[in-house]
């Protein structure tokens, strides 16, 4: 369903709900299409209720910001789909249960579809099919790199101008979801987080969505790899542009080579689904083990870049675009940046249709050649196809003619918006590197990068916007600055809010975040002090007071009948008190 954006171009009884009068209006028209043709189709069942996660707004901390996103869509998917969970064990039906959107996937007839739209607590029944990758012109010519040259696309943002300053990305992490990636190309190796100087660890640092081959093509990495591989040299490319460099022979094709990398593949050699993007969206708000187990928030990355669109005329429309805008939402809500190619459908107005580079809150990212015009193949705003009429791209970035790394230790040359995303993913890392205090800051980050692009104009004119204006449905803001980015970046000064000290030293919780028994150890003080808890809705799950001695005074309570969560506590006592935040994983 989802195609590379390169110009290579490159929801135990039988209902379990109250009937509908007509539950087929919930069904995905695509889907039933599939299934009156073939019988059989892969589909999700998108439950009625959704987890809210908009609080996370007010955390500062990225971490703060991950953890709590997780602890929300993991417990509220966790208490919602119950009930139909154990009707599709009852029908001895397989699945996969997704939290990032309250979901669940299925393979089964029109008969399982009409069954689970009879639900009250099922809202839709979507297509998951698989599309075909579609190449759009040029193939990129493979060969050696000339050492003497860095690409044309980090000169023209001035990233090696970041360089000289000793900004190279060193402490940010991006990821890539992709076709997967080739991690021992020397270009990328030594930047890839499971790589330290010879010791190799995937836990955490890769994932594959891609499970079994239903295109009957078979697949020259397999499936469920648990090592990174690339099946189609995309995603290999795309990295390179974002952290590339090779010190034993001076190549640097990467707009932060001091940044480190993790990956997933949600492409089968160029081909997606629904469901392989929630999945590898869902791992890096909580990277796992290799076993798909421990989750853990706090190895997200800092930024994503993603290089596909899921094409409209292959199964994404109206009825199931809400499951792809959900889940990038939450990804977004989580603190990490997620970077989009707007498209490859140019040169029309309109011409950005294919999600999720049109969604109201993808930071969509054009492409622009040497001279900084537009590339043909870009698409423009404005956004018809959910008649929001809202402009697009964002900003434009170089994609025509990237030289970055490829399969068999190698280099070539792309053009696409796929290659142009990459470019902005790797300014992000240059600017948290900047400025650390900026990680998680999505919205902060996405408006330096606009503020700061070179402002471009277009004779063509989209929509009710004047090319000749700024910002305009053919560029954007305008083409990104790096340089312009970072020195913005270092002169950001966010305004922190209070969640620790008020008064007095600092107390101590452990561990944070906690399974059940948690700590509180409180400085030297006399006299009661009171530990109240409350959640996220404001109620009191934890209210107790006792006396404390001049000495240090240790707490432990049991959270065994909270549900998973964030939660904030206050300590109050005399002159002194204490609020903060803590985790139920």
């Amino acid at each position: 369903m989802r195609k590379l954006l390169f110009a290579i171009f490159c929801s135990a009884c039988a209902f379990c709900g109250s009937a509908q009068t007509d539950p087929s209006q919930k069904i995905d028209p695509v889907l039933i299409q599939r299934l009156a043709k073939d019988g059989k189709a892969d589909f999700l069942i998108l439950m009625r209720d959704q987890a809210d996660v908009s609080a996370a707004a007010e955390l500062y901390d990225k971490t703060e910001k991950g953890t709590y996103v997780f602890s929300t869509l993991t417990a509220f998917a966790s208490k919602t789909q119950n009930d139909v969970l154990r009707q599709l064990d009852g029908l001895n039906v397989k699945y996969q249960s997704y939290w990032l959107v309250n979901a669940a996937r299925v393979s089964g007839d029109l008969r399982l579809a009409n069954l689970l739209a009879q639900r009250t607590d099922v809202a839709q029944v979507v297509s998951d099919a698989r599309g075909t990758l579609q190449y759009f012109g040029e193939t990129g010519v493979t060969g050696v790199l000339d050492t003497a040259i860095i690409p044309w696309g980090i000169l023209k943002i001035k990233a090696d101008s970041v360089w000289a300053m000793g900004i190279r990305g060193q402490g940010a992490v991006v990821g890539g979801e992709d076709t997967g990636y080739d991690w021992t190309h020397p270009a990328i190796q030594k930047n890839y987080r499971g790589w330290n100087n010879g010791a190799v660890n995937h836990n955490y640092n890769w994932h594959d969505a891609i499970h079994a081959d239903t295109s009957k093509h078979g697949n020259p990495c397999g499936y469920d790899i648990r090592t990174p591989c690339d099946d189609q040299s995309h995603g290999t490319h795309t990295m390179g542009t974002m952290v590339g460099s090779d010190s034993a022979t001076q190549h640097y094709i990467g707009v932060a080579p001091g940044a480190r990398w993790i990956g997933a593949r949600n492409m089968d050699q160029g081909n997606g689904t629904l469901s392989s993007y929630v999945e590898d969206f869902q791992w890096f708000i909580a990277p796992t083990d290799t076993l798909n187990k421990n989750p853990r928030p706090d190895l997200a990355p800092h930024v994503i870049n993603n290089s596909w669109y899921c094409a409209i005329e292959e199964g994404c429309n109206s009825t199931n675009f809400s499951v792809l805008e959900k889940g990038m939402n939450n990804t977004r809500a989580a603190g990490i940046v997620v970077v989009v190619s707007v498209g490859n459908a140019g040169p029309n107005c309109s011409s950005a249709s294919g999600p999720p580079g049109f969604f109201a809150k993808a930071f969509s990212i054009g492409a622009t050649g040497m001279n900084d015009t537009i590339a043909g193949f870009s698409s423009r705003g404005p956004v018809t196809v959910d008649s929001s009429g809202r402009l697009k791209p964002d900003v434009s970035a170089p994609g025509v003619g990237v030289i970055s790394s490829v399969l068999n230790h190698s280099y070539a040359s792309y053009s696409g918006t796929s290659m142009s995303g990459p470019h902005t993913a790797g300014t992000v890392a240059l600017m948290i590197s900047a400025n650390p205090k900026l990680a998680g800051q999505v919205d902060a980050i996405e408006k330096i990068i606009k503020n700061t692009a070179k402002p471009l104009q277009s004779s063509q004119s989209c929509g009710v916007t004047s090319g000749m204006t700024i910002p305009n449905n053919t560029y954007g803001y305008g083409r990104i600055d790096a340089l312009a980015a970072v020195r913005a970046a270092l002169a950001y000064k966010p305004t922190t809010p209070t969640t620790e000290v008020v008064s007095g030293s600092s107390v101590r919780v452990y561990p944070n975040p906690f399974t059940e028994l948690v700590h509180f150890e409180t400085p030297s003080t006399t006299g009661a002090l009171r530990l109240t808890v409350y959640d996220v809705d404001g109620r009191t799950v934890y209210n107790n007071s006792w006396e404390s001695s001049n000495s240090t005074s240790l707490q432990t309570i049991s959270s065994a009948t909270w549900a998973p969560g964030m939660y904030f506590y206050r300590i109050a006592g005399g002159q002194n008190s204490w609020s903060g935040k803590i985790y139920k994983h």
